[in-house]
């Protein structure tokens, strides 16, 4: 069958858009195995009759970037091996993904740097309007779309309007209900602010779980619930539970936080009797928590969940006490959407279909409306944003239990420019990626520390203050039972050199500490670095001032191998690869 010559560049225009091109084409570059062209990759046939779109943790990223996913991801207890503590070539294997395909790119570390250059950048909320728009046009009158939080914070727009850009983006995109985490970072007052007047009469914001802390009563509405083609579905919101914990108490001093199973399951038993014939929760919680929520809570559906930033191919299927629920993880950075299309027959779930769709820019044009809000929106800062600090030589990224190389770079500033002994920064998981050869503006940098916390400071701790601070930073993250997982990766080190043991527990983990190769002297006081502290203090230098400062006298920066401790415990592990 021969093609005439409009057919063929109809495929050329096609295979570039895609950046499938074969070597010797128009880009000279080799396809990847398993490459799709972008309706079989888009081209979700609808199912059932109601559907649920899901996104979670955009972090404020309103152009399309990088993000590397982790190569450390380590499971303890009963969640060894198993979703989503999978990282490489196990993620592929355990979702029958294809090496070397634009999936395999999507969903795992692998081949980072030539995939990203062959398939660009992912993301960007007008790249994703058209996405939505798309499918909801597949779906007329059965969808509803569900933001998991972490919405308002992440770049330095969000942080300079104060999350007034992300809440004017979420309403353009479509938002219907949303729950939270970073966005109360902000501060109570501003929150209310948002909900009450910004949000009111377009974007549900729900949490079962967040209370005043001297009555006892609901701030928030703990549900709604939504005929959707004329299926009743009630929606819960589950905030983050350690909100407190993990960011400082003294923006919400008069809110309390908590997983609030007991509560939740009586959230689920009203909107049931109420006739909800879905009950779906859109959590904040973190998966791990999520999959043990499914297990105690009955009469709920299926867990939509975020935080932990996991981009999970499949759901997890966990039985209870009531019979099943479905558990997602719709990863990061407008990345990822999720698309659940459930078959509801004599009032239940009878059947679902599930795809988590990876947000390529190059495969999706832009939306018009959402571009035209993005570039009004970001004129203001463009200059300040654009300004070029130095050039990195290698692979920028954050992501990972201990370490990532921007995360190394914050580090090797804080060590240099505020002359201490060790440095800490924090296992944030929120961030932006870099190429080789890529300039580090002021955007980029802010990417990385954009909170309203990002004080930079100087204490003099003792080695046993150091060892302290290590052994609760490592039992939030290795704690058998994820209940006791209060959000955030590993802390950041530098400085100090340290064994730990995953399998341990709290107080003997941490083994083997030295700095400069010398023991952590347990009653030395060290000149410790550091930023983000839960702890108010005065007002000085932020975080993204110091490393510019280092930056721009460096000009040009090669990271290296972040450093990462010596691990026991991790040998074998699936949520392992180095």
């Amino acid at each position: 069958m021969s093609l005439s010559r409009r057919e063929f560049l109809q495929m050329l225009a096609m295979g570039a858009a895609a950046g499938l091109v074969l070597e010797g084409g128009l880009n000279g570059r080799k396809a990847f195995a398993g490459d799709k062209k972008p309706a079989d990759l888009y081209d979700v046939a609808p199912f059932g009759n109601v559907t649920l779109l899901h996104m979670t943790d955009s972090h404020a990223q309103l152009i399309p970037t990088y993000y590397r996913e982790p190569n450390i991801n380590i499971g303890v207890g009963a969640a060894r091996g198993k979703p989503p503590h999978l990282v490489g070539e196990a993620l592929l294997k355990h979702f029958n993904i294809k090496p070397g395909s634009i999936e395999a790119h999507a969903f795992t570390f692998l081949d980072f740097e030539q995939a990203a250059r062959r398939y660009g950048k992912v993301g960007g909320y007008a790249h994703l309007a058209t996405l939505v728009k798309k499918l909801r046009a597949s779906r007329p009158g059965r969808t509803l779309f569900l933001d998991g939080g972490d919405t308002w914070q992440g770049s330095a727009t969000a942080l300079w309007t104060k999350g007034q850009d992300m809440v004017d983006a979420q309403k353009l995109l479509g938002v219907d209900i949303m729950t939270a985490h970073w966005e109360f970072t902000y501060g109570a007052e501003r929150v209310k602010e948002i909900v009450e007047k910004d949000l009111k009469g377009q974007i549900e914001f729900l949490a079962q779980n967040v209370n005043d802390a001297t009555w006892g009563e609901l701030i928030f509405k703990p549900y709604v619930i939504r005929e959707i083609n004329k299926v009743p579905v009630a929606i819960i919101g589950q905030a983050f539970p350690y909100t407190p914990i993990a960011n400082p108490r003294y923006m919400i001093p008069d809110w309390s936080f908590g997983i609030n199973d007991d509560h939740m399951q009586k959230m689920v038993d009203e909107v049931r009797a109420k006739g909800a014939q879905v009950v779906a929760v859109l959590s904040h919680n973190g998966m791990d928590v999520d999959l043990k929520m499914a297990s105690r809570v009955r009469g709920i559906d299926v867990i939509l969940g975020g935080h932990t930033h996991d981009a999970v191919p499949a759901p997890s299927l966990v039985k209870n006490a009531g019979g099943q629920t479905l558990v997602i993880n719709s990863g990061s950075n407008s990345k990822y959407l999720a698309v659940l299309d459930l078959d509801v027959r004599n009032g239940k779930v009878a059947d679902y279909r599930f795809k988590m769709l990876p947000v390529f820019a190059n495969l999706l044009p832009p939306d018009k409306e959402m571009t035209a809000y993005i570039e009004k929106v970001r004129a203001p800062y463009a200059s300040k944003l654009g300004e070029k600090l130095a050039v990195t030589e290698g692979l920028l990224y954050r992501r990972g239990n201990f370490n990532g190389t921007f995360d190394q770079l914050i580090i090797d500033a804080l060590l240099a420019v505020q002359g201490a002994d060790i440095a800490f920064s924090p296992g944030f998981r929120w961030g932006t990626t870099l190429l080789p050869g890529d300039a580090i503006t002021m955007e980029h940098l802010m990417d990385q520390t954009a909170i309203t916390y990002a004080t930079a400071t100087v204490n003099h701790l003792t080695g046993e203050q150091i060892k302290i601070i290590l052994e609760d930073i490592a039992d939030n993250l290795y704690h058998t039972d994820p209940y006791y997982q209060q959000g955030g990766d590993m802390v950041r080190v530098g400085g100090l050199q340290y064994t730990l043991d995953i399998n341990q527990t709290h107080g003997k983990r941490i083994q083997n500490p030295t700095v400069k190769g010398k023991p952590l002297d347990a009653g030395r006081k060290y000149k410790v670095a550091g930023w983000a502290s839960v702890q108010p203090i005065e007002p000085g230098k932020p975080v993204w001032d110091v490393v510019a400062e280092y930056l721009r006298a460096a000009k040009t920066v090669r990271v290296g191998q972040p450093y990462i401790p010596r691990l026991k415990g991790a040998s074998g592990n699936p949520g392992y690869a180095v």
